[in-house]
């Protein structure tokens, strides 16, 4: 039996447990148990927002009502993060992998509870160690040639998330180029249906300090996507230059040539890069 980490698999903004399906059955065939969670707010824990479901569907009641996940924030996610972690590695750690909006989450875990992270991998992931929060990052030279925000169907100052019509089918194609523009359509198509329309602001207003002694004694990893449009490459290299000036030992860094979601793309090459974290020895 394989006595690697446990892992477990952090989805980003309005993702669930389901996208890591294939990497967690290419880390069932390297021997290494995962577990998928649903972040607070996503998933399985994602409130109904009325007006989603409305019919005949009302465009204005969409881009006005309140999110019912508007109280989610970087802190309640990941105090929540921990204790589900708890269950899963029984008192051992756990090798945290973490993908997009996720890493903001798996940062403020790994400064609130370091004993539970005996690893972080960030995929493609925002990495807020600077003192800045995440959102601070779409202002960023570096941010340029992103396309993600202007899928907005929603101010997300009036309505407390980050919103997307994921059902509107003149946005379908854009919405595949920005998350899935390496995925075949079948593929595409269905994860698309299953997207949740809200992603709490809470979580990258926060601005998250972390300690050299906690947060930087965790080994990291970083997987670049060079093909990404919602988190381009030049900011994935920037959290990386930001995550080694806090860290005990430099990011081992993977580059796949994917788009935003090599879970389902590349999951086979996803997972050799998890599983080649798992053994890595923690500094403390």
């Amino acid at each position: 039996m394989n006595n690697s980490l446990p892992v477990v698999l952090v989805h980003g903004f309005w993702h669930g447990s389901w996208c890591w399906a294939p990497v967690a059955e290419q880390l069932a065939g390297h021997g290494i148990q995962s577990v998928a969670v649903d972040l607070e707010g996503h998933g399985l824990r994602s409130p109904r927002l009325s007006s989603r479901w409305a019919r005949p569907f009302d465009a204005e009641a969409f881009a006005t009502e309140p999110s019912p996940v508007r109280g989610v924030t970087a802190s309640s996610a990941a105090a929540s993060l921990a204790e589900t972690i708890r269950t899963i590695g029984a008192g051992r750690p756990c090798l945290v992998v973490a993908h997009s909006m996720g890493g903001v989450v798996a940062t403020a875990l790994a400064e609130l509870a370091p004993e539970l992270v005996g690893g972080l991998v960030y995929v493609s992931a925002l990495a807020p160690v600077s003192g800045m929060p995440a959102a601070f990052y779409g202002t960023c030279p570096e941010s340029a040639g992103e396309k993600l925000f202007p899928l907005l169907a929603a101010d997300p100052a009036v309505v407390g998330a980050a919103r997307i019509d994921f059902g509107d089918p003149d946005r379908h194609g854009r919405i595949k180029e920005v998350f899935y523009n390496d995925v075949d359509d079948r593929t595409a198509d269905a994860a698309i249906a299953l997207l949740g329309p809200d992603g709490s602001v809470g979580i990258p207003d926060e601005a998250l300090t972390v300690t050299a002694r906690r947060y930087g004694s965790i080994p990291h990893a970083y997987v670049t996507c060079t093909r990404d449009n919602a988190i381009p490459l030049a900011l994935q290299h920037r959290f990386i230059k930001e995550i080694d000036a806090v860290s005990a030992s430099p990011t081992t860094v993977t580059e796949l040539d994917s788009s935003h979601s090599p879970f389902l793309s590349q999951p086979a090459a996803l997972a050799a890069a998890i599983a080649d974290m798992t053994a890595l020895p923690r500094t403390r």
